[in-house]
């Protein structure tokens, strides 16, 4: 099991989708002849990651790839639709700012001084030395957005399929995306750094895809940490979303989410195989996923196919199109701004590296998923804020 498999002797993968990077297809290529690949899918998002590429899923025996679970572990999308009237997002949005600037925190280090109570604070965080050593910070950041491509939206949310859980027709809704914040990010560099130097004799290009063996003590203690931090993910956004109902004074209608980000233990092909989604959703027949666009285009929510060729993914957005440094040289704010405004949406705060421009189209990538994922319903946002300029992407 050293090294990787000869050339054209890898694992199945299936891709979704045209024009994708090609390094990104080189990762998938490389992460499929892992010895302890099984099989793989590339989602029509797709771009360059850390070992497996972003919108990669990749099948794997008895093994967990940390990288492959990627640095925001159990990264979510949460949306709760609210009994507010839709005139709110005009006439009512300075106080729909309010709740958002009072009800949680942007940036890399962002905390709250008095902190957020939820279960999970109670649970057993003994679980590895990291997760333990680290409780406190996790607490003090419960609740918060991070940054990167993390944002807190309010739009209006248009149903056309009552599968979603609600009749037919547009409503206020509050959308979210976020994760584990840094001590997920600590998890995965703990245990990758253990699952390379056991793999010293994986290639330059491929050492972020370095396993742990499940029935290792350190692939153990790195699933109990995953899950614990797919629980801490799960709470931050129940913590946002349940502090800005309240201080809005609204109930909820509807409270719809989905993670990536993560490894799940499944039967594909009558066998159990460690299923990890980086930047992709699992699309189980019949269950309920969201698809976020960008700033300024469409949010999907869609009901999974359950397409076994895809090992039951789908795609977790739109997917970049450019990085982080070209989006900044090439885009300025006198550009964007009457983009922004020709489509309604008020910026409370972002980065230039996070324009609607630098994403790939979200139609085209729908459409590129058709056999993969069925929409029920939009949100197109209208109030966004994501961490300032400046800040350290978390993604």
């Amino acid at each position: 099991m050293d090294g990787l498999s000869a050339p054209g002797r890898g694992a199945p993968w299936k891709q979704w989708g045209h024009d994708l990077d090609s390094n990104a297809i080189d990762q998938m290529v490389h992460a499929c002849r892992l010895p302890v690949a099984v099989r793989g899918a590339l989602m029509p998002d797709a771009h360059v990651g850390y070992g497996l590429p972003i919108g990669g899923v990749l099948a794997t025996r008895d093994a967990v790839i940390p990288y492959a679970v990627g640095v925001d572990i159990a990264c979510r999308v949460k949306m709760t639709v609210l009994d507010l009237p839709l005139r709110k997002l005009e006439r009512g949005s300075d106080k729909l700012r309010r709740a958002i600037e009072t009800e949680t925190r942007f940036g890399v280090g962002a905390f709250f001084k008095e902190r957020r109570d939820h279960a999970v604070m109670s649970a057993d965080w003994s679980v590895t030395h990291v997760t333990e050593r680290l409780k406190d910070k996790a607490w003090s950041q419960l609740g918060t957005s991070g940054s990167g491509n993390h944002f807190v939206e309010f739009g209006v949310f248009t149903v056309n399929d009552a599968a979603v859980g609600l009749e037919s027709g547009r409503y206020l809704a509050l959308l979210t995306h976020s994760g584990s914040r840094g001590t997920g990010a600590a998890v995965c560099e703990h245990y990758s750094a253990i699952a390379m130097d056991k793999h010293a004799e994986l290639p330059r290009e491929v050492k972020h895809l370095a396993w742990l063996s499940l029935k290792s003590e350190a692939g153990q203690e790195y699933w109990r940490a995953m899950e614990l931090m797919g629980e801490y993910a799960a709470a931050n956004h129940a913590c946002i979303h349940r502090h800005i109902a309240e201080h809005l004074g609204a109930e909820v209608l509807l409270d719809l989410e989905n993670h990536h980000n993560f490894a799940w233990k499944e039967v594909h092909d009558g066998e159990e195989l460690i299923v990890h989604r980086k930047g992709a959703t699992p699309a189980g027949a019949g269950v309920l996923g969201i698809i976020p666009g960008s700033m300024a285009t469409p949010t999907y929510v869609v009901r999974g196919l359950g397409d076994a060729s895809s090992l039951h993914s789908a795609a977790h957005g739109a997917g970049r199109r450019m990085s982080r440094s070209a989006a900044k040289k090439k885009y300025d704010w006198k550009f964007v701004n009457p983009v922004l405004k020709e489509r309604g949406v008020e910026l409370i705060s972002a980065g230039l590296d996070e324009v609607p421009m630098v994403y790939k189209n979200i139609d085209e990538v729908m459409r590129a998923q058709a056999d993969l994922v069925e929409p029920l319903a939009t949100f197109q946002p209208k109030l966004v804020k994501m961490a300032p300029a400046g800040e350290r992407p978390e993604d």
